[in-house]
């Protein structure tokens, strides 16, 4: 057996089953608030692109997509980002959703021959960031994001010696569970980092299409690179979903965009790990990107979601609107002292209310954690139901 396999943590949800182990809740129907998982309704677009495809079951597809579904994501990068140009055959490839597109890239570019390779990652974190290290033979370091930074990215807790063993820096804008985007001074600071050091940066941005303010989306790492010169996108690689942007996480349907240099040995190990996209996912996927009603409408769907629930959790927890995203992350009330476990399965046992205890999402770093003391809640739900969840959860604290 793979003796990385016994380094790998078990997964959030796995430890939140053991936690709520044995508790009783009350006599109210179950609401969830742990997974982000959409919950709204797959568009009617979607729904009939996928069905009018079925032939294509009957055929093997390319690892590399067809050219319609890579024009079609290039086409969408280039009017949401305002890319002067991002070419379809080298710097677009089509995944089966971006869990196993982040994971996998770390097994095609990392070189852990290359002595004490380390993959830098936020925290808290998406833990795929922290297998996909692990697998490859690396060893993950974190970047805490607290509070009293504005959530931003500290890449100062490395110093430059251990920055030049870093081969791949995951990023997360918008981020989870923090909401926090990076500014272009921020992107700046990470392109000048990734030059100096010779690292690679992964930008996970499956969540830059839930955001409040339509005339404002989040910046992403290519409109950044653009920005600031950087127009063959040199050491970057964009990591984008539809499952959150269109509803649809059963589609598992992605991409993954950017330098060339990275996605052509990338392809090459897709190749091989035997990863390509049903023909009938792919004209799904293509409807999904050439639409932004629906897009509009999943956003506007969350807007309303975080406009009822924000005066009834704001006080009660004392928790923040996201810049961007569904999530919340804020503090347990200081009853807890900063218990976060304890307050989760005493609010399933109270309310039936199931939230997910921060410390779960990050690791601890000279003697602290920035999850613990807080736990994420997922405002996926339909609008009632996230406001029946605020309603309890703020009457559990009062």
């Amino acid at each position: 057996m793979n003796p990385h396999l016994d380094l790998l943590e078990p997964y959030p949800f796995e430890r939140l089953g053991a936690l709520l182990r044995g508790v009783t809740p009350p006599d109210l129907p179950p609401l969830r608030l742990s997974i982000g998982e959409p919950q709204h309704p797959t568009p009617q677009v979607v729904r009939d692109a996928l069905a009018g495809a079925l032939d294509g079951l009957s055929t093997y597809p390319a690892t590399i997509g067809g050219a319609p579904l890579r024009e079609a994501i290039a086409d969408w990068c280039a009017r949401r980002f305002g890319l002067a140009r991002l070419d379809p055959a080298t710097q677009v490839l089509p995944v089966n959703g971006t869990r196993e597109a982040l994971f996998a890239f770390a097994q095609c570019v990392l070189d852990a021959g290359r002595g004490d390779a380390l993959v830098a990652c936020p925290n808290p974190f998406y833990q795929i960031y922290e297998g996909a290290a692990l697998l490859a033979g690396a060893r993950p370091v974190f970047l805490n994001q607290t509070e009293e930074s504005g959530f931003a990215l500290y890449t100062g807790a490395l110093s430059p010696a251990t920055w030049d063993r870093v081969q791949l820096l995951y990023v997360c804008s918008p981020g989870n569970p923090t909401g926090r985007v990076l500014t272009i001074e921020e992107w700046a600071g990470l392109f000048e980092l990734a030059d100096r050091h010779d690292l690679v940066v992964a930008s996970d941005e499956c969540y830059s299409e839930i955001y409040d303010d339509e005339s404002a989306p989040p910046l992403g790492a290519l409109e950044a690179a653009q920005q600031l010169g950087r127009t063959d996108y040199a050491r970057v690689v964009v990591f984008t979903s539809l499952s959150k942007r269109s509803s649809v996480p059963g589609l598992r349907s992605g991409a993954v965009v950017g330098d060339a240099r990275l996605l052509r040995p990338f392809l090459r190990y897709r190749t091989y790990h035997g990863s390509a996209m049903s023909p009938a996912v792919q004209a799904a996927s293509i409807a999904a990107w050439r639409d932004e009603a629906h897009v509009r409408e999943n956003r506007a769907r969350y807007r309303e979601a975080f406009d009822a629930v924000m005066p009834v959790l704001g006080p009660a927890l004392r928790a923040t609107r996201p810049a961007a995203g569904f999530y919340l992350w804020p503090r347990v009330p200081a009853s807890y002292a900063g218990d976060d476990e304890r307050f989760a399965r005493d609010l399933v046992a109270g309310t039936n209310v199931v939230v997910l205890p921060g410390r779960y999402l990050a690791r601890e770093v000279n003697g602290s954690s920035p999850g613990a003391g807080r736990v994420r809640m997922a405002l996926v739900a339909p609008r009632d139901e996230c406001l029946e969840a605020a309603r309890r959860v703020a009457a559990f604290c009062h």
